[in-house]
């Protein structure tokens, strides 16, 4: 019985190494900086798509301020955005009855003032904190004219949308990974 003690003590230590401390293995918990404020990982999700690939999303909070980093690899390719999920109805025009009358959005939405325009479409499932049981949803996905600025539309069942906005990062833009607690 003792032995078993040790053992699991052992166990439990190596649960952490300090080779972990890197923005693809962020878990629940963690701490990192981004852009002069530490936010705190609050959910862990996947994506997995249709046409192939996988995105892994990190739900990260500082303050009342929420907000997604995105890790998508596709090809071998990995590509790393940060963005915040918005209601569609902060879109010019009803983008959601448009999408429910003709099974898809306009090629141009406007956000803001700023046209979006349409790249591509997928359909993936969605995982909640390592669970097993997906979401399906359909995404188009839109850029803005400069391409430094993007747009997701999410729909999820019949009637149900989300939209995310944001823009393309790089892993060195985050620092100071800490372990939660």
């Amino acid at each position: 019985m003792a032995f078993d003690f040790f053992k699991k003590k052992k166990a439990e230590k190596e649960e952490f190494r300090i080779e972990d401390l890197v923005l693809s293995k962020l878990k629940t918990g963690f701490l990192v900086d981004y852009d002069m404020k530490t936010y705190k990982v609050t959910a862990c999700n996947k994506y997995k798509w249709e046409e192939g690939g996988t995105t892994d999303e990190w739900e990260l909070k500082a303050g009342d301020e929420t907000w997604f980093l995105e890790r998508s690899q596709e090809d071998g390719e990995v590509e790393w955005s940060f963005c915040r999920k918005l209601p569609i109805s902060q879109l010019e025009g009803d983008i959601a009855g448009e999408i429910v009358s003709n099974e898809d959005p306009p090629e141009t939405v406007v956000f803001q003032g700023k046209k979006f325009v349409f790249e591509e479409d997928d359909i993936g499932e969605f995982f909640r904190e390592g669970s097993d049981e997906g979401m399906s949803f359909v995404s188009w996905d839109f850029e803005d004219e400069q391409e430094k600025e993007f747009l997701t539309i999410e729909q999820w069942g019949e009637t149900k949308f989300d939209m995310q906005v944001g823009f393309t990062v790089e892993e060195f833009q985050f620092t100071n990974i800490l372990p939660g607690e």
